[in-house]
């Protein structure tokens, strides 16, 4: 062994630095490195069992650092960004309300019901779109001398918007139907998916029947549209609420409870639920939002603030 190591460079006998059946090597320094380059190979070779005995820990973590592969340091990176949008996309879908994108059909439901709004009041306004929408409910309601006439027009208006044989043929055919389930559960699709463009985003979800069942006929609105803009209780329940019960319960034979809520504007609709009475009803009892415009020229013209409530609500 000792022979092997007769020409060994300074670099490599400070690194090997071992000793072999109890002798150090000694230090040659008249060997030039050119001189010894096979011997110094020969040595590395010959000494490296000595150092995975000695040292079997140091050897093997430097090289894997070093030989990682490029893939996998590209992957790295890669999969932390999928992580992080993962976790992002589901707390934003969690926290955000899902909004009412428009349809095809949306300005055609728009145009046919102001038209036949339009017709029963005798007047249009000058805005186009949603927003003379809500002007021309707005003079539906100062037009009726009392309520029960804004009322009486607003069912006339929802029955121009059917043919009057279909509206017949369901209340006959459809209607009775396993007790009125089966007609009340296509109303609430039929409402949910054509009704968005004037209240906004809703869904069909369950309810409780009188009986005790649940069935899938009822249709939540998140926050009504039609409510927003008009900002006025007296149009909600002459134009909407009232009309509509009377429109499902006698012209085509399924009992319907709305209930808004005046506070964050959502409304549930109960179809094959019978409304109580109107004296029973506290909805109807509510008074009119601080922001109504009617209830705001109410006080303007009085003079008192306590003159807050809708002439119409």
């Amino acid at each position: 062994m000792v022979n092997s190591l007769k020409c060994i460079s300074p670099k490599v006998k400070s690194i090997l630095g071992y000793y072999e059946n109890g002798s150090q090597l000694q230090k040659l320094d008249n060997c030039s490195t050119k001189q010894c380059s096979f011997s110094v190979v020969h040595v590395e070779v010959k000494m490296k069992p000595v150092a995975l005995l000695l040292h079997p820990p140091t050897i093997s973590p430097a090289p894997l650092r070093f030989t990682s592969s490029k893939s996998h340091l590209r992957n790295r990176p890669f999969i932390l960004s999928c992580s992080a949008l993962q976790s992002g996309s589901i707390k934003d879908g969690a926290s955000s309300k899902a909004e009412y994108k428009p349809g095809i059909l949306d300005d055609f439901f728009l145009n046919v019901f102001r038209s036949k709004m339009v017709q029963e009041v005798g007047w249009d306004s000058e805005k186009p779109g949603y927003d003379g929408l809500i002007e021309v409910a707005s003079r539906l309601t100062m037009t009726g001398k009392t309520n029960s006439e804004t009322i009486e027009a607003s069912v006339r208006i929802l029955i121009a918007l059917f043919p009057p044989l279909l509206l017949k043929l369901y209340r006959i055919l459809v209607s009775p139907i396993a007790g009125g389930k089966v007609a009340a559960i296509m109303v609430a699709r039929v409402t949910a998916l054509t009704c968005q463009w004037l209240m906004g985003t809703c869904t069909v979800n369950s309810i409780e029947l009188p009986d005790g069942s649940s069935c899938q006929s009822g249709v939540f609105v998140e926050k009504c549209k039609y409510l927003e803009e008009s900002k006025c209780i007296g149009i909600c329940i002459n134009t909407c609420k009232l009309p509509t019960q009377s429109f499902f319960k006698d012209q085509m034979g399924i009992p319907l409870l709305m209930e808004p809520n005046f506070t964050d504007y959502s409304c549930q609709f109960k179809f094959g639920v019978l409304p109580p009475l109107p004296e029973e009803d506290s909805i109807l009892k509510e008074p009119c939002l601080e922001i109504c415009p009617n209830a705001t020229r109410r006080r303007e013209v009085s003079g008192k603030i306590s003159a807050a409530q809708c002439p119409k609500a």
